[in-house]
């Protein structure tokens, strides 16, 4: 099928990536704009101008994510979601997440401007704090939109004691009706989402565009190292129950068990560690880490987090140490399904080079898979660089994963519903 093409301003682009980079926590390296906080609402506050400006109605749902909707022309039909994030991890950069957002603005003012009116309501999301948060939990919009924040992720508390339902409160939404307001098995037609790629793999084989197949599934832990505490000069080595060198021989376990070959790839980090009494001249006491592993396979991930258990049990024993893992969250890996993705292909495909991949990184999509067929269109990455001031994407082609992304709604909105998920 032949598309009439539908050119794309990079400098207008550009202008609206750099509006919103203003709004950051200049006290934090990079492009720091941490949700919950006074820099994420004031983005917030310029997102519902320019979605107003381009014909949307702006509203909050109760896990506090922004949305702006348009009317279908057909009754009945559920909602086309274009969406992601505006959020960054501390020290991030203006891409991340940023860019699926202007994309939905940009899809509204083309459809304003052409007079272009779609079958399908149609919504643009800004989710909640989709980065790992403060409460040891990542995509928290996208999960409280389909009924998955449970009532103890609601009352765990950041480091400076604020709880994660008071936190949605002050950004505009309400926990005690997220349950109540959660969306259901097909409640929404399709979620689509343009996203850099965060990796080097569109850069270096020469193509503007990623169909992406699949997203990894995240399983993330807090790992607590419990030793004791003494005086480092007049304990002898030999009598320590030192839980930072514990800790420390379980973070390498962490890289050597994530290596090992197994069906689908693993990856393993350790991002975040806490020391206490954290001096210099006192023998750790308790080490606290997050870990994450990542992996298409829920199988695999769990075989390596068995391996890690099993790895924490015999340091803890040799070390005289008390270890416990702990879940903070999980995600489970999605598959694009084959008709989502040829679609996609078709609309990426009249625009630039395009090829296939799945995602190393977990996104909104992620939760939005357990309610509707999900997909994802990747730009490149520079350098293969995000979550870091360098992360870099040419306005160019950022233009051209956001014609992409309109082009794919377009034909979206004459083929759903879909026949496969």
């Amino acid at each position: 099928m032949s598309m009439t093409r539908i050119p794309i301003d990079s400098e207008q682009i550009r202008q609206q990536v750099e509006a919103l980079a203003v709004y950051i926590d200049t006290s934090k390296p990079g492009w720091t704009r941490r949700p919950f906080t006074s820099w994420y609402e004031q983005g917030r506050t310029w997102l519902r101008q320019r979605m107003r400006e381009n014909g949307l109605s702006v509203r909050q749902d109760s896990a506090s994510n922004l949305i702006g909707e348009l009317p279908g022309t057909e009754a009945g039909l559920k909602p086309i979601m274009i969406g992601s994030h505006t959020d960054t991890v501390t020290g991030g950069g203006r891409f991340d997440g940023i860019i699926g957002v202007i994309a939905g603005l940009e899809l509204a003012r083309v459809l304003k401007e052409k007079g272009i009116a779609l079958r399908h309501p149609l919504e643009i999301l800004d989710f909640t704090a989709e980065e790992p948060s403060e409460f040891g939990i990542s995509t928290i919009g996208s999960r409280g939109m389909v009924g998955q924040l449970s009532a103890e992720m609601l009352l765990r508390k950041d480091p400076n004691g604020l709880i994660l339902r008071d936190g949605i409160r002050l950004a505009g939404g309400s926990a005690d009706e997220i349950a109540a307001q959660a969306r259901r098995s097909g409640d929404v037609a399709l979620y689509l989402e343009l996203h850099i790629e965060q990796g080097p793999v569109l850069e270096q084989t020469g193509n503007t565009l990623g169909v992406v197949t699949g997203i990894v599934g995240i399983h993330r832990f807090s790992v607590t190292v419990e030793g004791a505490p003494n005086h480092a000069g007049t304990t002898p080595m030999g009598l320590r129950a030192d839980a930072l060198t514990g800790a420390s021989e379980l973070v390498l376990a962490v890289e050597e068990i994530a290596s090992q070959r197994y069906g689908e790839p693993v990856v393993g980090t350790v991002g975040r560690l806490f020391v206490e009494p954290n001096a210099a001249n006192v023998i750790p006491g308790r080490v606290v880490f997050e870990l994450e592993l990542r992996s298409l396979s829920t199988e695999i991930v769990e075989q390596a987090a068995a391996a890690l258990r099993s790895r924490a049990a015999q340091i803890a024993e040799r070390r005289g140490l008390g270890i416990r893992l702990d879940p903070l969250s999980q995600s489970e890996p999605i598959r694009v399904s084959e008709e989502v993705q040829s679609i996609i292909r078709e609309a990426c495909s009249a625009v630039g080079p395009t090829m296939e991949l799945p995602s190393g990184a977990g996104h909104d999509a992620n939760q939005l898979a357990r309610i509707a067929p999900i997909g994802m269109i990747f730009v490149p990455s520079e350098g293969g660089r995000s979550h870091c001031p360098e992360e870099w994407t040419p306005y160019e082609q950022v233009a051209a994963g956001i014609e992409a992304v309109i082009q794919a709604v377009l034909l979206f909105d004459q083929q759903l519903p879909l026949t496969a998920r």
